[in-house]
């Protein structure tokens, strides 16, 4: 998440002697802002129920800010190499997805140097290591810069759009609505062929900060990918300067090479996460992910624990009342349920992310088929909301802010299908902005007749630069309109 946080240093003459004994402390105390208001909804949240598939996603993330260029993720031999602890020796064979999310900027913002302004380019190399021609298709995928692609321009919380009017703010949010609507860029070609023992690159992109006014970007990429036999694949990271011509050059095929076999991991490196499970008071720090994880999609029916697979159902709560499902649950954020959602990490670097916290890239397709079980008409609404994280309830219940928090901590697309009350199909595409302990108006809401079940669709694309967790709430309304 591109954020900078200012932190408050109160000299070490106002807390030695102890703070309560200052002669200051009192003003200190008055001075203290107050803890902003919350509000506690009593409603049970429940596991998701199902679990990632097997598809392997590589998973660069870290460094997430870019200085030192070199290799990003490297999953080739590391036989020949210069750096062997920067090659994980991994295969994907079939489906497999690629994501990676960097950030890159000037060492000086005030400096006109021109090589400070450099793009720093990102190379993404598969590999065929057989003797027989590999093809791998390119089903769909998106690539996109923070400026001037999609810049994080301020939007509304609730946004519903059309395929031919797209919104979005940020990469990330930009690159999950291409995925969520099937779409496949143009740099990326519907099929490459490798040819024994060589290699091609998937993308080869800039990240430029040189025209600039705040020589700051960043660059989201998914794709996902089909491959005919086994390949290799390194993301990986150059500075590229004009040239004589004031142009600038992508790299060559044979640059990146070299750059795989001479070069070492790329840096800063991130702070190196806590180990799981934290049997300490330390602070739980999650990392950067750096590896290759276990899952691309978590596709799932929502029903009553008890039920037959043809009568699926999913009994709405009393008028009234709500209960939610929790989305990209995580390690110290289950929100009460025990459930961690985190993709497992299948090869990883030592100093990076145990899991794939926040699953970015995870395709969330759940259904709901609701279902009234009363004599009554029932108004029913399903939402997609923010909470305050927690990893045990505290409260007893949701807690959520009265005033709207500064920090975001959602910005995506979802998709959500379902049946009007008049009976006609609809698929509604939503931008969503969620702050931090945000409520959100529904994304559907139907009248179910007595006894009536009736399916609604939510699909989304878990978005670079958002928070976890976030929960799907499900509410009767205490009364008709």
């Amino acid at each position: 998440m591109l954020a900078w946080t200012t932190l408050l240093m109160i000299p070490q003459s106002l807390v030695s002697p102890p703070l309560a004994s200052h002669p200051l402390a009192s003003q200190l105390v008055a001075q203290a802002p107050a803890a902003p208001a919350e509000i506690v909804i009593e409603q049970p949240v429940r596991p998701l129920p199902g679990s990632l598939d097997d598809v392997p996603v590589f998973n660069s993330n870290s460094p997430e800010l870019v200085a030192e260029p070199g290799i990003l993720l490297s999953t080739f031999p590391p036989a020949g190499m210069a750096d062997l602890e920067a090659h994980l020796n991994f295969a994907f064979n079939g489906r497999f997805d690629v994501f990676a999310h960097h950030v890159y900027k000037a060492l000086d913002y005030d400096a006109q140097v021109p090589e400070l302004l450099d793009s720093l380019y990102v190379g993404v190399l598969m590999h065929n290591p057989t003797d027989e021609l590999v093809t791998v298709r390119v089903l769909t995928g998106a690539s996109y810069l923070s400026q001037p692609d999609a810049p994080f321009v301020p939007l509304p919380s609730f946004v519903p759009f059309s395929l031919l009017s797209p919104v979005y703010a940020g990469p990330g949010s930009r690159a999950m609505g291409d995925i969520l609507q099937g779409k496949r860029q143009n740099i990326f070609p519907a099929v490459i062929a490798i040819a024994p023992g060589e290699s091609e690159l998937l993308m080869n992109q800039p990240i430029p900060i040189r025209e600039l006014d705040q020589p700051i970007n960043g660059r989201s990429t998914l794709v996902k990918l089909e491959s005919i036999g086994p390949v290799y694949v390194a993301s990986l990271s150059q500075f590229v300067g004009l040239n004589e011509s004031g142009e600038e050059i992508p790299p060559s095929l044979a640059s990146w090479e070299q750059i795989l076999r001479e070069g070492s991991l790329a840096g800063p490196r991130d702070r190196t996460p806590t180990p799981l499970p934290k049997d300490s008071d330390e602070p739980l720090i999650y990392g950067r992910v750096a590896g290759v994880s276990k899952g691309s999609q978590w596709q799932s029916v929502l029903t009553d624990e008890i039920v037959s697979k043809a009568t699926q159902k999913l009994t709405i709560p009393a008028a009234g009342e709500a209960f939610s499902y929790g989305i990209s649950l995580l390690y110290g954020g289950t929100m009460g349920t025990g459930q961690v959602q985190s993709a497992p990490m299948i090869v990883r670097y030592p100093d990076t992310a145990y899991q794939s916290h926040g699953n970015y890239g995870v395709r969330y397709s759940l259904t709901l088929p609701l279902h009234n079980p009363t004599d009554t008409p029932q108004l029913v609404s399903v939402a997609l909301q923010t909470a305050i994280k927690e990893d045990e309830l505290s409260a007893g219940g949701l807690r959520f802010f009265v005033e709207e928090a500064p920090q975001t901590f959602f910005r995506g697309p979802v998709q959500v299908r379902y049946q009007s009350d008049e009976g006609f199909p609809q698929i509604r595409n939503i931008h969503l902005v969620q702050k931090r302990g945000q409520q959100s108006e529904p994304l559907a809401t139907v009248t179910l007749a007595p006894q009536e079940t009736r399916t609604v669709q939510v699909d989304l694309l878990y978005p670079a630069d958002s928070t976890p967790p976030q929960v799907l709430t499900v509410e009767t309304a205490a009364a008709m309109p």
